[in-house]
């Protein structure tokens, strides 16, 4: 992998042969526990300028119509996360000169306050090409990590490496975008019924009132604020207000909107809940696993063919060009003597350049066979596919393939091989039908209808549901202390609970709408296999199985603690101390707050240093919310809130399993504690107006 220095150069056609579609990813990671930025892309013309709101692309616009740009979202490594971005350079507009890659955060955060800043490059096989570190970052709030040009007819990257006090209103206004970040419940802008028309109304292109920018250097930056410049009020007319209210300006919107499907549904015409609703795709006929694995490859590859924007969002990551795409079942290959079969065909076709997929499909807990997986791998370079993918109810973990396949590197057409967990796939097309929207109500007809069969218990595709056969031995040694440090079965167990809690981010993640992480206190660099052995020892230990999830727009970060010795679950959050009031109004206030949550609901007041603070049940402290102050006066920094439960025994997902509690404790602690807490704003967030006064 080619490293660059900050300033430096190079022509992604001297790093690969095959660099039309590059996978860029932004990674950072926070030994608090609590650092997150959101990853934004600017397309820009000679001049330096978008073309209009449509060349921004950021977390309410993250795809391009055309598929050249698609923000793919987090994905957890084993020390952080990284934000990763598809660009298809073959589909970049020709009017767009420079594709600017950059990061902001909020909320007054700053890029210091995260380790390890690193951009990688890597082509459509997933083999990286450049990285470039930013060790230096301190007060920034936006940063540009690079950029993408043209010269001379190929593509090139230029590492900046510049950061900003300012966020991405300020960052995007310097590139002649305006955004509209008021609150989604604006009551002078109410939101539009689900059946309503679509506002294609044309993006309008905003003149900054900033200095020309050439090829290479980067507009000053520009303090973030509510308003937007005088400039560029100026282009946006201001609708007609009614007589009794003020003229309000109105900015255009960077996204049109889409279709989504309300969560609560219209009344039934049924007589009695008996009646079946009738599916367009039905799981009960569906009798063996052989057939379960034809009907949900044939169903998934339908929708993905139909529903452009699904079928991009599961391909873009994987190297696919945007294009047309069609898909196959059933096909039959050649392999020797014995022809071969895989589940699935996916083909995209852009410009007369064809990107060929097998697809490898199990369900239930049929494990992916590596013989048959390396046939297909083997296939695939033969005929000058470029990927295999593989789609089971595991979970792929970092630095541990789902199955191991051995990939010869020295052949000219290099083959990825990629894995999609089922629960993966339906998050991805929750995110769309519930959150993000597709063009259109058949679009998310379809989706909802691959959502119904995904969930039916019959199709086979609930996710990961096993803890392993390490699970009762490891929890029955725990029990009679005869399990030592080194067991390798502990380790077992350790990577299935990570798998657990990958699931349960991608479940809760696709139901809110928001960006829901597993958080990794690891420095960057950590062996995953050392970091998973030192908790496998900690499992053997203490007894314990530990994890901590940032849903975005809470306060905190949410806790899972599984106690093996004790059979209990505790779900936990701490709330920093509000600084604003005295002791006691505090404490009442979050009582306040919390006064739809459970009465047994534990609260400990937490204390400077290791001193454990007043604790008790929310039932005992509505009446005397005091009691949760110190009588030694010691200063207050914060509360932590838990909820305890019963912790299943049996490895599967039964009502009486482990991964059924944990997912209940989980959700109960959501749903009834975090949901009344004060939270950031979610969603289209509005950033902090720190600078304001510049």
């Amino acid at each position: 992998m080619h490293e660059m220095i900050k300033g430096a150069n190079v022509a992604l056609s001297s790093l690969s042969e095959d660099t039309g579609s590059v996978v860029v990813s932004l990674g950072w990671c926070s030994t608090s526990g609590d650092g997150d930025a959101d990853v934004s892309v600017l397309l820009l013309d000679e001049n330096g300028k978008v073309g209009g709101d449509q060349d921004f692309f950021f977390y309410n616009h993250p795809a391009a119509p055309d598929g050249s740009v698609q923000l793919l979202g987090k994905t957890p490594t084993g020390d952080g996360s990284e934000d990763r971005i598809s660009l298809d350079l073959t589909a970049i507009p020709e009017r767009v000169e420079r594709v600017v890659i950059a990061a902001s955060r909020y909320e007054g955060a700053r890029f210091g306050d995260l380790d390890d800043l690193r951009l990688t490059i890597a082509d459509r096989a997933g083999e990286p090409l450049l990285g470039f570190s930013i060790p230096d970052a301190s007060v920034e709030s936006a940063f540009l990590f690079g950029e993408l040009y043209r010269r001379a007819g190929e593509w090139k990257f230029r590492a900046i490496g510049q950061g900003y006090e300012t966020g991405l209103g300020g960052l995007a206004t310097d590139f002649g975008i305006d955004i509209d970040d008021s609150p989604e419940d604006d009551p002078e802008e109410p939101e539009q019924p689900s059946d309503a028309p679509v506002d294609v109304t044309a993006a309008q292109t905003v003149t900054a009132a900033t200095p020309e920018a050439d090829a290479t250097p980067l507009p000053a930056p520009r303090t973030e604020g509510p308003a937007a410049p005088a400039a560029a009020l100026a282009t946006t007319p201001a609708p007609t207000a009614p007589a009794a209210k003020p003229a309000v300006t109105r900015r255009p919107r960077t996204a049109k909107r889409k279709v989504t499907i309300p969560e609560t549904m219209r009344k039934s015409l049924a007589e009695n809940e008996n009646w079946q609703q009738s599916r367009l795709f039905p799981a009960s006929s569906v009798k063996s696993d052989r057939e379960r694995e034809m009907r949900a490859t044939s169903v998934l590859l339908s929708v993905m063919a139909q529903v452009p924007e699904f079928g991009r969002r599961l391909t873009a990551a994987f190297g696919a060009p945007a294009g047309r795409m069609e898909t196959f079942t059933e096909v039959t290959l050649p392999h020797g003597e014995t022809p071969k079969r895989p589940d699935g065909v996916i083909r995209v076709e852009r410009a007369g350049r064809m990107w060929t997929a097998l697809v490898e499909t199990k369900t239930n807990g049929n494990p992916l066979k590596p013989e048959q997986v390396q046939a297909y791998a083997d296939i695939a370079a033969r005929r000058g596919y470029e990927a295999v993918i593989t789609l089971s109810n595991d979970v792929a973990l970092d630095g541990r393939p789902v199955v191991e396949v051995k990939i010869d590197r020295r052949r000219k057409n290099k083959v990825a091989l990629w894995h999609l967990s089922w629960t993966e796939v339906a998050h991805q097309a929750q995110m769309l039908i519930r959150h993000e929207g597709v063009a259109n109500a058949a679009h998310a007809w379809l989706l909802q209808e691959l959502l119904h069969y995904l969930r039916n218990e019959n199709s086979g595709c609930h996710g990961f549901q096993n803890m392993g056969p390490a699970w009762v031995p490891v929890r029955k040694g725990i029990d009679d202390e005869t399990l030592v440090t080194g067991d390798s079965r502990a380790v077992a167990v350790v990577e299935s609970w990570e798998r657990l809690i990958r699931q349960i981010c991608l479940r809760l993640g696709g139901e809110l709408g928001q960006k829901v992480l597993p958080v990794q206190r690891a420095k960057r660099g950590v062996d995953p296999d050392s970091r998973r052995a030192a908790l496998a020892d900690d499992l053997c230990a203490k007894g314990r199985l530990h994890a901590e999830l940032r849903i975005d727009g809470t306060p905190g970060v949410l806790a899972v603690t599984a106690d093996l010795r004790t059979a209990k679950l505790r779900t936990s959050m701490d709330l920093p101390a509000d600084e604003q009031g005295y002791p006691l109004a505090r404490a009442k206030r979050l009582v306040r707050q919390l006064a739809e949550a459970p009465a047994d609901l534990h609260i400990e007041t937490l204390l400077d240093g290791d001193t454990p603070g007043p604790r008790g049940t929310l039932e005992r402290l509505r009446p005397e919310p005091g009691d949760l102050l110190p009588g030694s006066g010691a200063r207050i920094t914060g509360f932590r809130l838990s909820l305890f439960k019963s912790m299943g025994s049996g490895r599967g997902n039964a009502e009486s399993g482990f991964i059924r509690s944990v997912d209940e404790a989980v959700d109960r602690f959501h749903q009834h504690v975090i949901t009344h807490l004060d939270a950031r704003p979610a969603g289209r967030r509005r950033r902090a107006t720190e600078g304001a006064d510049a």
